[in-house]
C-alpha cells in the first residue's frame, strides 16, 4: 500500500535536474521542487486513485509534485472550504498549484463561486490569480443556465478596468478568464469579444521562458471559427 513516505521517495527518484530548472524558469520555488514530469505524475496518480486521505497528506508535504499529485487524486467536493483556503495559502511560490491544482479542486466544491469571488478580491497575487482561474473553470464546466450571466458581465467589465494595473500573474489569469467566457458561454460571446478588443495586448513577465500571453480576441475567434463556442468541458484536470 503506497504511503506518503514511499511516494515521496519514488518522486525523488523520478526527478531530474533539467526538469527542475524548467520549473524554476516558470516561477516555481526551486527549493520545493523535485523535477518530476507531469506525465510521470499521472502514472503515479493511477495507483492511488480515490485515496482522499492520502491526497491530503501529500498536499501537506509542501513539495510541488506531491501537491500537484494530490490535485489529480483528491475530490474537491469532499474538501472543506477551509481546506481549500488553507491549501491556496500554502501554494505561494508554486504557480502550477495556485493556477491549476487549486482551481481544479475548487470548481468541484459546492461553494466554488463564492470562493472564486472571494479570491479575486485578494491583494495577494497568487490568491487573486487562483480566483480568476477558478471562475474561468466554472464557466467552462457549468451549463449556461446555471451561471449568473449578469455577474460574469460585471467581471468582464472589471477585467477591462483593472487588467493593465493588476499584478503580473493576475493579468495572465484575467486574460484567460476573458477567453474562457468567450469560448464557453455562448450568450456572452459578443461581450467577451468586446472586452478582448478593449484590453488589447496584455503584457506579462513570463520569466526566462518562450511562453507568450495569448491574444484573447484571436483565441475567441479561433474557437468561434471551429464551431466550438459553448462546448463545455467535463473536467478541468489535465
Amino acid at each position: 500500500m503506497p504511503t506518503v513516505t514511499s511516494i515521496l521517495a519514488d518522486l525523488k527518484k523520478k526527478g531530474s535536474e533539467n526538469i527542475r530548472k524548467i520549473y524554476a524558469r516558470h516561477g516555481m520555488a526551486v527549493d520545493r521542487v523535485y523535477g518530476v514530469k507531469v506525465a510521470d505524475l499521472k502514472v503515479v496518480a493511477k495507483t492511488i486513485k480515490g485515496q482522499q486521505p492520502l491526497a491530503c497528506e501529500l498536499f501537506a508535504t509542501g513539495t510541488m509534485e506531491a501537491m500537484y499529485l494530490a490535485g489529480m487524486v483528491a475530490d474537491g467536493a469532499r474538501l472543506t472550504a477551509d481546506q481549500l483556503n488553507s491549501w491556496l495559502r500554502n501554494a505561494a511560490g508554486l504557480r502550477m498549484i495556485a493556477e491549476y491544482t487549486i482551481p481544479w479542486l475548487a470548481v468541484e466544491h459546492p461553494q466554488a463561486r463564492e470562493l472564486a469571488l472571494r479570491w479575486v478580491d485578494s491583494n495577494v497575487e497568487h490568491i487573486a490569480a487562483a480566483g480568476w482561474c477558478t471562475y474561468g473553470g466554472l464557466v467552462a464546466l457549468r451549463p449556461d443556465e446555471q451561471l449568473d450571466l449578469a455577474e460574469i458581465r460585471g467581471l468582464l467589465d472589471r477585467v477591462v478596468r483593472e487588467i493593465h494595473s493588476a499584478p503580473n500573474r493576475v493579468r495572465h489569469c484575467m486574460n484567460n478568464f476573458v477567453i474562457s467566457v468567450g469560448g464557453y458561454v455562448r450568450p456572452l460571446l459578443g461581450e467577451a469579444k468586446a472586452a478582448a478588443r478593449k484590453i488589447g495586448v496584455v503584457k506579462v513577465d513570463m520569466g526566462e521562458t518562450a511562453c507568450k500571453v495569448p491574444g484573447a480576441l484571436a483565441c475567441i475567434e479561433k474557437i468561434e471559427s471551429m464551431g466550438r463556442v459553448g462546448k463545455k468541458r467535463k473536467t478541468m484536470r489535465c
